[in-house]
């Protein structure tokens, strides 16, 4: 029998989301960046897998969430960051992490929003940054503009000297909309929803996550070192700033996300497909 294939992220964030899958019989984990996982589901390569909001909007192949877990904030998210040298309002380029989807569209909404500039954007792979052949200062390595997501935020963060304005997007969305954010949700193919492999895996996410939300403190001793994060910012981190549960006030924050880039033309404009919680309950 096929093991079903779920694909999820491989930053710190996810941990409470992933702990405990990789030795489950019969289901196969693969980590990777987020920006990757869309495109694994629509191309059959993932049965299950932890969405980038966006990339639910822009799938081609129509996409399910599934409302066992997800990667959320209700004010601070810490990891996903905007920095620039210029006041947001001057803005006219946005190089942005390619190892997010979701983020990058959300930049673009807030500084519309409440700044009124619409900026190019450039993909940007922070892991490759070289300086200028000009001038060795690492500094000049780092645009004027950035958004930075992920692991990277702490344990590679740009020079503050190079950057006066730093920006946290998921505090500034709460601010702006008095919701949580959602980045990133369980998913499966809307073909899939009611097959026995992604039921069955729903209730076994739904319990992986309840489980190590209740034992965040090992969590933290056993990932934050091997990750480069301090134990104190990873605890406060995952247990107090990040949000797990994909409740109603989410799924509201969600439906706002997309209407707002659908706005913009960012994303399609389409209603999000969720299962309903009383049918996963049951799985």
């Amino acid at each position: 029998m096929d093991s079903t294939r779920v694909a999820s992220v491989s930053f710190l964030n996810a941990a409470p989301l992933n702990e405990g899958l990789a030795g489950v019989q019969g289901l196969a984990l693969d980590t990777v960046v987020p920006s990757r996982i869309g495109g694994m589901l629509e191309r059959g390569e993932a049965d299950i897998g932890l969405v980038s909001m966006i990339d639910v909007l822009r799938a081609t192949e129509p996409l399910t969430l599934i409302p066992a877990g997800g990667i959320g904030c209700d004010g601070p998210t810490l990891t996903v960051r905007l920095y620039t040298a210029v006041e947001p309002s001057k803005i006219t380029t946005l190089h942005a992490d390619t190892d997010s989807h979701t983020s990058v569209a959300l930049a673009q909404v807030l500084l519309n929003e409440l700044h009124g500039v619409t900026p190019k954007v450039i993909d940007f792979d922070a892991r490759e940054r070289t300086p200028s052949a000009e001038n060795a200062d690492p500094a000049e390595a780092w645009p004027e503009s950035v958004l930075l997501i992920g692991d990277k935020v702490v344990t590679d963060s740009p020079p503050a000297v190079r950057y006066p304005h730093q920006i946290d997007l998921g505090e500034l969305w709460h601010e702006h909309t008095g919701l949580p954010f959602l980045y990133a949700c369980w998913a499966c193919r809307t073909a899939d929803r009611e097959s026995p492999a992604v039921r069955t895996a729903a209730v076994l996410l739904d319990r992986t996550r309840r489980r190590n939300t209740m034992r965040l403190d090992w969590l933290v001793a056993r990932y934050a070192e091997q990750r480069g994060w301090p134990g104190d910012l990873a605890r406060r981190y995952v247990g107090e700033l990040l949000r797990y549960e994909v409740d109603d006030r989410a799924r509201q924050g969600a439906e706002l996300y997309a209407e707002k880039v659908a706005a913009l033309g960012l994303a399609p404009a389409k209603p999000l497909d969720w299962l309903a919680p009383a049918a996963a309950a049951s799985f």
